[in-house]
Parts: structure tokens; C-alpha cells; sequence
């Protein structure tokens, strides 16, 4: 134990020493660069003196010519007086230029300021000491005492070789580091006395002084270049995207790039003088990554001005105002959310007046609009259908919303029960308006995308996802291939054609660059039926007169195959429950054929608008779906003050803070909680609450998670980062690997969706890579081959 304890103070004052020596090698260049530039400031004087004498002579010469010369009627003669003055002043100037011709001036600046002057420190000395220390405090004996103060500091400074302590004996850093070295000396002594002094403080006070006259000029330090393992963290974290289609996930690429920068961090950190915190820049391991990258290329002057696909000629607003366009998937009087909260969301963006809005939805031909709009309703024309959605929209948001509404392209498909943009989408938004795109359902307008990369024509792209299309296609026949080929494309064309995604609840595919947040309200019409009710109450009247309803699109995967197996399974405990259905869909047969052959007390109902004034009387909602993302019928039904029973599931997430949604997690728990409500009243909402459901607050919250209100307020997006107290802008500057495989897998997607043969076998309908004959003539379209000639022309 005594050598292993003898060999770590050992290595301890070597390290000491290893500290020491360079801190003190960079004071000692500092000198040497003090000394030049002396030097040349010296010899700048002398020069300058030189050419002073000069002007002497030739002033004492003219002087001369001028007293013997004839004077000319021409020119006016010299003066008497002046001939005096310069009689006068020669001895004067004579006496100044001997004093200062003095070699005894020169040679002493010279030969005390000259370059090859050295330090008189003795740096073995300095490691004799510390080697001292550490020796006598091992032993803690009163002989370690005696002989530190035989050393002293002249021998220990090297002053007993040169007189005076060497040529810098009195240069203040010097004075400085003595001072604090006799300081620490003495309390060595008087440590030791006491017990013994501790290497520990001793190291602390050593690192002290030399950061008290360490000279850090921060413009002229020298960055060390990257090392192999920085090179292969950069790499790896770079390659995150490709890595991610292979399925590599995204938290074994941060370990590697965590385990490979830590080998970096044990090389250089070093302990905090005082909270023991680590000195590098920042505890996140990305962060110095990145951080440490800028500082190498910023060093080197490089500017970073894109990638290899990135497209320079961006939209840049000149009238002072951004320009915001929505495209998304569906359009009323399609009574679907992608339809609705889109719509929404167009409006109260344009409330603010800050930005140009333009919603963009699908225009379907006569033929499909009979498959799709409820009612048998029709429109002949695009303007048709704009009045129509204008007037359902100021009906319900009670004031005028100032956006433009434009419609591209689409097709209606049965087998997927949804509308597919044909031909290039992109396109329909002028090239001039370009500068923000809201993609509502990215995956799904970018499936068979086969145009203008959105990125590339757009300053900021933000994608909100609705669907859970894995859930749905699990449930179809070869369900687990699909949802494994759908998962990892749905991956590519949201990393490769938006900035940022935003999932409305957990319940959705975990995508890149995405972050969770609700960013829908509900229909202020909701919130005011919610008011009116608690109104009522208050009254003392009765506002609920009816029991359960369930409202939602008819097909199995919408909650009627999960709301069918609870109520077939516990039909004796909820034995007189009697519940009203209302909805049209696809699978509106089978579900009342399933119901009937049960015996299920099924009440089935058309469908209609859950503001409809027959539905204000029901007190309990129940939504047993799995399969929704973020159910807008479970929010309006909370805005009217009803009970809500649901699942206890990631999509039901953002409800649970109400008081009135009740969630279950087992069949026996969802009889419990139908029972609970059917005995009780709802609670009113506070005016959190329902300032919670607003599109006020969704809005709000869709402005900070999209960052849209950042890119609003600055056309740069610029992120700088503080090392040191210096700025370094890291998106400017850093070659972003990422964004180059982005780039490359948009554009092997764009090779893919231009063949037809793969466009057909992946599902697309046949003839969408281009619009038809029946949308040129209905949007008044030039023919495809006319827009797009193959020629290129």
C-alpha cells in the first residue's frame, strides 16, 4: 500500500509538472512575441529619427544657400531675423542628435528587449520542488521543511545563475507568478507544521496561479484538427437517416456516437476547479459533436453553402409578408378530420393577418364525388364547391377568415377508402407564393409523389400526421408485410420532403424529425353548447335527457368491431343499456347484420353533424377505438360538457387530464365506467379548460412545436451556439450529412414513382403519376404533355 500510495503522488506531481510546463511554454511564447513586436516598434523609432536628421541637414543647408545668395526683384529675400533663429537653434539640435547617437542607448534597448533574451527559470527546479512536496508530505516529517527552505525561491527561479534574476526579472506576469509562489510557499510551511500539507490544495492553488497570467487570445488559439474517433461519431450520426431504413435505430446510433466521443472527452477533460462540472461545452453528446465540427471548419474559413441536392433559388418574400399554404388530403362536404381540422387551421392562421394563407385540397371528378360526398351532393365546379365550404366554415368560426382556397387533382380509391393526388401537387402552388408548406398526412400525399421535392421549393415544411395507417392495414389480409413495407415508406418520404413532423398523439408511427403534440381544437360551436349547458345546470335545470350515443364513420376499424365485442361479451351486466349509433359507411351492413345476429341493443342511425341539435341531449359518449389518432369526436363531445368513456390507449392521451373522460383499460373496467357515468353528472369545464380545447390555444401550440413562429419572425434560419464566449453559427457553417442522404432518398423515390409499372404495383391507381382529360377540362388545365413535353422544351 505504501508504494502504490508513493507511485499515485508521484504521478500526481508529474502531472502537476506536465501543467506547469505548459503554462508556462505559453507565457514564454507570449514574451516572445511582446519581444519582436518591441523590436520592431524600436526600429520603426530609429528609422524615424533617421529621417528626422535628414530633414535637419537639408534645413541647415538651405539656410546657408539662402544667406549668401543675391536676392532677385523676383523672389523675396530671407530675413535677417530667420538667418538668427537657424544660427540659434543648430547648437541645440547638434546636442540632441549626440545624446541620442549614444551607442549606449541603443545597445541597451537592443540588447534587452532582442529576441534571443531568455526566461532565467529552471524548470528542473520547479519539478525538484513539487517532487519535494509530495515526498515530505508522504512523510509528513519536519526534514521536508528544512529542505524546501534551503531550495528557496532565488535557486528555485534560477537567480543565483544570472544577477538580477535574468533579463525579465521585473516583467510584471513574472512578478505575478513569483508572488503567488512565495504565497503558496508559505503556506506550505505553515500547512506542514499543522499537520501536514495536502497535495490536493496544493495542485488547486498551482492551477490558480497559472490561470491568473495565462493570456488566452481567443482569435489567434489554434483548433486541434478532428481525430479518427470524432470523424467516426460525425459519421455515424450523419448517417442516421440511412442507417434508419436499414433498421438501425435511432438510440443505438446516439450510444455509438456517445461511446466514440467519450474517448475524446477522457483525453481532454479536465475537473472544475471549484464544482467539479466538466469543462467541455456542453453535457449532450451531439451538441459538442457539434459544436466541436464548427469550431475545426470556422477555423479553417470554410463556409458550408448546401448539399449536393440542395436548390438555392428559394422563395424569398418581397412584399413583407410570409406566405402559408395548407395542402391536405380531403375536402368538405367530406365530413372527415383531414377535411375539417385543416380547414380550421387555415383559418385562424389567417386571423392573425401576419401571413398569406392558401388552403389546397383534392378536386374529384362527378364520378368520384358520388362515392365519396355524403347525401348524393355534388359540385360542377371548383367555385361551387369553394362557396360551399366558405359558408359551412363562417357559420361555425363566426367571423370572416381571409385565405385563398385552391384545389389540385385527385382521385378517389376504393380499396384504400381515400383520395390520391394526381400528378405533381407541388406545382399548384405558384412559384411566388413557395415559402411555408403545411402538409397534412405527409406520408400519405407523398406515397406516389412524383414531382418538385417539397423542401427544395419550399423555405419550411412541416408535416402533421393524422392517420394511423399501420393500425388499419394490419387488419387486411398480408396485414404484418404491408405494414412493414408501409412503415419503412412512410419513414423515407417524411425524412426526405419535410423540416419538421408533428404526431398528434403516441399512438402513431414514431417518424423522423417528429415531436408529439395535439394541434387541433374544436368547432367553436361546441364550446358554446358546452356554455349553454353549464348555464342551464346552474339553473337548475336538467341539461341531459337521453343516455349513451356513439358517433363515427361506419367501417369495422373506426371502434364498431371493439364496441360490438364489450357489449356482446358483458351484455348480462349491462343488461337494459341501450345505446343510439349514428353513421354511414362502407361497412354499415355488416356492422347492423353482426349487431342484429348478437341480439345487441343497437340503435342504428344515419349519420350527421355531432353539433346537431338532436345530440345535445345525450350525457355519455363512448368511443371504444383504438385505431384513431386523436378523435375529434371524443373533443367536441368534451367542449359540450358530456361524459366520455374510452380506451385507455396512447391516442386518448391528451383527454385524460379532464375530469369528465373516464378510460378503461379491461372489458370489466369499461362496464364499470359506462355504469359510473350513466349514475352521475358531468363536471363543468373551467375556463382553462375549455380555453384548452380552443383552436386559439391548438394554434398557439402549432406555431412553437412546427417553429413556424420562429421562421415567421426571421428569413434565416440560423442556429448559433456559444463556446467560450464566442459565437459559432453551426448551420451555416457544418456540411450536414443528413441532408444529403435526404436528398438522395428523395431522389431514388422520384426514380420509383416515375415508372408505372411500380406505381401499379405498389397500389397506386392507374393513370395518377399525371391528371386526366376530366380535370383539365374542370380546372382548366393544360393537357400534361403540353405542360410537360417530353422533349423538355
Amino acid at each position: 500500500m505504501e508504494a502504490t500510495s508513493t507511485s499515485t503522488r508521484t504521478n500526481s506531481n508529474n502531472t502537476a509538472f506536465s501543467l506547469i510546463s505548459r503554462g508556462w511554454k505559453e507565457v514564454r511564447d507570449s514574451a516572445d512575441a511582446d519581444l519582436q513586436l518591441m523590436r520592431a516598434r524600436a526600429n520603426s523609432f530609429k528609422n524615424l529619427a533617421n529621417s528626422f536628421d535628414r530633414e535637419i541637414e537639408n534645413f541647415f543647408n538651405s539656410a546657408s544657400i539662402a544667406s549668401f545668395s543675391v536676392p532677385s526683384p523676383l523672389k523675396p529675400s530671407t530675413s535677417p531675423t530667420e538667418i538668427d533663429f537657424v544660427k540659434k537653434l543648430q547648437p541645440k539640435i547638434s546636442e540632441i542628435r549626440r545624446v541620442y547617437s549614444a551607442p549606449e542607448i541603443s545597445k541597451k534597448v537592443l540588447e534587452k528587449w532582442g529576441p534571443t533574451a531568455k526566461l532565467g527559470i529552471d524548470l528542473s527546479a520547479i519539478k525538484n520542488a513539487i517532487v519535494a512536496e509530495g515526498e515530505d508530505d508522504f512523510r509528513g516529517g519536519i526534514v521536508g521543511f528544512d529542505r524546501r527552505r534551503k531550495l528557496g525561491f532565488r535557486e528555485f527561479w534560477g537567480e543565483g545563475k544570472e544577477e538580477g534574476g535574468g533579463q525579465f526579472g521585473e516583467w510584471e506576469p513574472i512578478r505575478v507568478l513569483k508572488r503567488k509562489f512565495r504565497e503558496l510557499e508559505k503556506k506550505s510551511e505553515f500547512g506542514e507544521i499543522f499537520g501536514g500539507f495536502k497535495n490536493s490544495e496544493f495542485v488547486e492553488k498551482l492551477k490558480s496561479s497559472l490561470k491568473a497570467i495565462r493570456k488566452e487570445p481567443q482569435e489567434s488559439k489554434e483548433v486541434p484538427p478532428l481525430d479518427v474517433p470524432e470523424l467516426l461519431a460525425y459519421l455515424v450520426r450523419q448517417s442516421e437517416p440511412f442507417l434508419d431504413q436499414l433498421g438501425v435505430r435511432k438510440d443505438v446510433c446516439d450510444k455509438i456516437v456517445e461511446g466514440l466521443c467519450r474517448k475524446r472527452k477522457n483525453q481532454f477533460l479536465l475537473p472544475s476547479l471549484s464544482s467539479g462540472k466538466s469543462t467541455l461545452l456542453d453535457e449532450n453528446a451531439n451538441d459538442e459533436l457539434d459544436l466541436r465540427i464548427a469550431s475545426v471548419l470556422q477555423s479553417t474559413g470554410h463556409c458550408y453553402d448546401g448539399g449536393f441536392w440542395t436548390d438555392s433559388s428559394k422563395h424569398h418574400p418581397s412584399d413583407g409578408k410570409r406566405h402559408v399554404a395548407i395542402v391536405t388530403t380531403a375536402s368538405l362536404p367530406w365530413m372527415t378530420g383531414t377535411a375539417v381540422n385543416p380547414l380550421f387551421r387555415a383559418a385562424y392562421l389567417a386571423k392573425s393577418e401576419k401571413q398569406n394563407v392558401t388552403l389546397l385540397v383534392p378536386w374529384l371528378c362527378k364520378s368520384d364525388q358520388e362515392l365519396v360526398y355524403p347525401n348524393n351532393l355534388t359540385f360542377t365546379s371548383p367555385e361551387e364547391q369553394e362557396n360551399y365550404i366558405r359558408n359551412w366554415l363562417e357559420e361555425r368560426v363566426g367571423f370572416k377568415a381571409d385565405f385563398k382556397i385552391s384545389f389540385y387533382p385527385g382521385k378517389f380509391s376504393k380499396e384504400r377508402r381515400s383520395i390520391i393526388p394526381a400528378g405533381d401537387t407541388s406545382k399548384f402552388v405558384p412559384s411566388k407564393d413557395a415559402d411555408i408548406a403545411i402538409l397534412e398526412e405527409p406520408e400519405h400525399l407523398n406515397w406516389y409523389h412524383h414531382g418538385k421535392r417539397w423542401t427544395d421549393k419550399f423555405n419550411h415544411v412541416v408535416g402533421v400526421v393524422h392517420t394511423n395507417y399501420l393500425e388499419y392495414i394490419k387488419r387486411e389480409k398480408n396485414g404484418a408485410l404491408q405494414a412493414f413495407l408501409v412503415k419503412h415508406i412512410n419513414n423515407l418520404v417524411t425524412r426526405a420532403y419535410c423540416h419538421k413532423v408533428l404526431r398528434l398523439s403516441a399512438a402513431t408511427q414514431d417518424l423522423p424529425k417528429s415531436v408529439i403534440c395535439n394541434v387541433h381544437g374544436v368547432n367553436p360551436k361546441f364550446l358554446k353548447i358546452g356554455e349553454k349547458v353549464a348555464a342551464e345546470r346552474e339553473l337548475g335545470q336538467q341539461a341531459f335527457s337521453k343516455g349513451a350515443y356513439f358517433l363515427g364513420k361506419m367501417v369495422w376499424a373506426k371502434g364498431y368491431k371493439e364496441l360490438i365485442d364489450l357489449l356482446a361479451k358483458h351484455k348480462n351486466e349491462l343488461d337494459g343499456f341501450k345505446l343510439d349509433v349514428f353513421g354511414n359507411g362502407e361497412d354499415a351492413n355488416e356492422v347492423q347484420i353482426t349487431a342484429k345476429r348478437l341480439d345487441l341493443n343497437l340503435n342504428f342511425l344515419k349519420g350527421r353533424d355531432h353539433a346537431d341539435d338532436s345530440l345535445h341531449g345525450y350525457k355519455v359518449f363512448i368511443n371504444p377505438s383504438i385505431s384513431d389518432v386523436l378523435c375529434t369526436a371524443t373533443a367536441e363531445a368534451l367542449a359540450m360538457g358530456k361524459f366520455v368513456v374510452c380506451a385507455d390507449h396512447p391516442s386518448n392521451e391528451y383527454f385524460r387530464s379532464f375530469p369528465n373522460c373516464l378510460t378503461y383499460k379491461t372489458s370489466e373496467d369499461f362496464v364499470a365506467r359506462v355504469k359510473e357515468a350513466l349514475a352521475n353528472e358531468p363536471q363543468p369545464l373551467t375556463p382553462e379548460q375549455r380555453y384548452n380545447l380552443s383552436w386559439e390555444a391548438a394554434t398557439q401550440r402549432f406555431m412553437q412545436y412546427s417553429e413556424l413562429d420562429r421562421v415567421l419572425d426571421s428569413e434565416k434560419d440560423v442556429k448559433l451556439s456559444k463556446t467560450n464566449g464566442k459565437s459559432i453559427t453551426k448551420a451555416v457553417s457544418m456540411p450536414n450529412l443528413s441532408e444529403m442522404i435526404d436528398g438522395g432518398l428523395a431522389f431514388a423515390h422520384y426514380c420509383l414513382t416515375g415508372n408505372e409499372f411500380l406505381r401499379l404495383c405498389t397500389g397506386a391507381i392507374p393513370g395518377t403519376r399525371d391528371y386526366d382529360k376530366q380535370h383539365c377540362k374542370d380546372l382548366h388545365l393544360l393537357p400534361p404533355q403540353v405542360e410537360n413535353p417530353i422533349y423538355g422544351w
